[in-house]
């Protein structure tokens, strides 16, 4: 609809088959379930579907989801990998229709025309952004005086500016006090504000770790303030042989971190051995453009007062991004500026989740940023980007600039 045209392509007539969209989102997700459990049967995985809780460190009773008689499970370890849930948020009342989380919000039965979202972090622009896409009028409610808390500044604004290009509304600063459903809309209240009445509410103000009924108080395992488990180095917790990963203990809340956790856990409980590098560990915003960072920000940098240097490229005068039409954003390198080791990299672009992963091997590697200029990278392609970048961050300026 937007840019087939410049690339001589007519489509004068473009329509949204939502259900059939839908149908082929689930059937995605069942293909990817499937495979799981493909995996569980190659690899002589048991599997107990319901809901478990201690007994004790080493026993487990899981009840039958179907009201069956109780499942007993004894093991000398017990690893609890059961991820996080949406964060409630005082005042706000979801009921599901009206107001919804991310569950309810990737399988809405119609483009809503209003949707108010509740938080600016990477899961409210996502399903923001889609539903803009697809027609809403989208508005953004944030507490703090930014989007994107915790990424770099420099690059969450940029974004900002994109975003509102693409129609999204943000209210900044902007503390929610009440939503609720009235009638077959929903009413959002915040302090100092006008009300807003939508068609729908999304609260998106991040996870917490899902815990609940695990009976952990049973085996003597104490969250932290924020719902963590607490464990040691390798994911022991307090109760003996009860080790925990992901969502549910401290860190980023990403699927590839708690991966990496599990393999790490499982491979010290075998070998005695097992590591992550947590500084290498890439995070992603799913929107159009892609967001992607690793490492630290200028503003982690700047707060422990160690002297780096910057190195940035726009997708504008890269090749690539000009052919295929998708020149909004830019790279960016961060070095110490004495060993010119990378310490971050930072990217708004397109496929910019899949450009991080050379940003990503090359922290993990110790790589500094001349490294990375002097690697022979293919043209034309986006990931030139990221050696300009390095390049402008090892020796002052890039060379296609």
């Amino acid at each position: 609809k937007e840019h087939w045209k410049s690339h001589g392509v007519l489509a004068p007539k473009v329509e949204l088959d939502l259900p059939a969209m839908l149908k082929r989102k689930e059937g995605v997700v069942s293909t990817l379930a499937q495979g799981i459990d493909g995996l569980f049967k190659k690899n002589k995985v048991t599997r107990i579907l319901g809901k478990a809780s201690f007994q004790s460190p080493g026993t487990l009773l899981v009840e039958d989801p179907n009201g069956g008689v109780p499942t007993k499970v004894e093991a000398k370890r017990v690893l609890i990998a059961t991820g996080s849930k949406s964060a409630s948020l005082k005042g706000v009342d979801v009921d599901g229709i009206r107001v919804c989380t991310s569950t309810e919000a990737l399988s809405f039965s119609e483009v809503p025309k209003h949707l108010v979202v509740i938080g600016a972090g990477a899961i409210g622009l996502e399903l923001g952004s889609v539903w803009r896409r697809l027609g809403s009028q989208v508005t953004v409610l944030e507490y703090l005086d930014r989007i994107l808390p915790g990424m770099d500044a420099e690059i969450a604004t940029e974004a900002k500016r994109t975003f509102e290009k693409q129609g999204l509304e943000f209210q900044l600063g902007t503390r929610v006090i009440r939503a609720a459903a009235d009638g077959s809309k929903a009413v959002v209240e915040s302090e100092g504000r006008p009300a807003l009445t939508c068609d729908r509410v999304l609260l998106a103000t991040g996870r917490v770790p899902n815990t609940d009924g695990l009976g952990l108080a049973s085996i003597g395992v104490k969250p932290d303030a924020r719902g963590r488990i607490p464990v040691d180095a390798h994911y022991a917790t307090t109760a003996v042989g009860v080790h925990a990963i992901g969502d549910v203990i401290a860190g980023p809340m990403l699927a590839h971190k708690a991966e990496e956790d599990g393999i790490a856990c499982v491979e010290h409980m075998i070998t005695g051995f097992g590591h992550v590098n947590y500084e290498s560990i890439p995070a992603i915003v799913y929107t159009d453009p892609e967001i992607a960072s690793v490492g630290r920000s200028e503003e982690e940098l700047k707060a422990a007062a160690v002297d780096y240097r910057k190195g940035t490229f726009p997708f504008a005068a890269s090749g690539r991004a000009r052919a295929i039409g998708k020149t909004e954003g830019k790279v960016k390198v961060l070095a110490d500026s004495k060993t010119d080791r990378v310490l971050g990299v930072h990217i708004i672009g397109a496929h910019a989740g899949d450009l991080i992963a050379e940003a990503a091997m090359a922290m993990a590697f110790k790589a500094s940023a001349e490294d990375i200029a002097r690697v022979c990278h293919a043209h034309p392609t986006l990931a030139e980007g990221i050696k300009e970048a390095a390049m402008a961050a090892a020796f002052g300026r890039p060379l296609h600039l």
